[in-house]
């Protein structure tokens, strides 16, 4: 085990995919038997997004309205950019795209 490895307790489903496209926070794979190709989140940036949702959701609560907008208004752009990479993919290896 080398000093990147993380050992993590109980058991592991290993599901190997075909790396379509790699990133730095994420990787565009084609499971055997799906006929399109997925997204590979990291934990850390799955977390990330949740805590950007949630933070729209305590304004909503609280009320204020122009912090959940201004805080919405970011989770797009993220997704833009998780989306432009997907697409790039697909794209760049020639494989139909879901959409």
């Amino acid at each position: 085990m080398s000093a990147g490895d993380v050992r993590l307790d109980g058991a592991m489903e290993r599901v190997w995919g075909r790396a379509v496209h790699g990133c730095c926070i994420d990787a565009v794979v084609r499971q055997p038997g799906r006929r399109f190709p997925g997204l590979l989140m990291q934990g850390d940036s799955l977390h990330i997004l949740r805590s950007d949702l949630a933070e729209v959701v305590g304004a909503c609560e609280r009320g204020d309205l122009a912090e959940a907008r201004d805080s919405a208004g970011l989770l797009p752009v993220g997704l833009d950019a998780l989306l432009a990479r997907y697409a790039d993919a697909w794209q760049e290896h020639e494989i139909p795209g879901p959409y």
